[in-house]
C-alpha cells in the first residue's frame, strides 16, 4: 500500500475535494492540518519545493502537487499506477 500524505487547512474547498477523492479510491491517508502554522508548515513548504499553498500532497514520498494535479492523474489513470507502488 502506498504511504499518501496530505497538508490541509481547515477551511479549504481544494482540500477536502482532494480528500473526497482519495477517500472515493479507499485510498488511506496521513492528514496534516496547518491551518495554525508552525512547523508542518515549514515542511510543507519545504517538502513542496517552495509551494505554500494547500492541498500538497505526496505519494511516496513524491510530492504530486496540489488537488488539480490530483485529479489529473486520476483522470489520466496514472493515479492507481502510483498507489499500485
Amino acid at each position: 500500500m502506498a504511504k499518501v500524505e496530505i497538508y490541509t487547512k481547515f477551511t479549504c474547498g481544494y482540500c477536502f475535494r482532494a480528500k473526497s477523492l482519495l477517500s472515493s479510491r479507499n485510498v488511506d491517508f496521513e492528514e496534516f492540518d496547518i491551518s495554525m502554522g508552525g512547523a508542518r508548515r515549514q515542511e510543507m513548504i519545504q517538502r513542496a519545493n517552495g509551494r505554500t499553498t494547500v492541498p500538497q500532497i505526496f505519494i511516496n514520498d513524491q510530492h504530486i502537487g496540489g488537488s488539480d494535479d490530483l485529479a489529473a492523474l486520476d483522470a489520466s489513470g496514472q493515479l492507481e499506477q502510483l498507489l499500485a507502488q
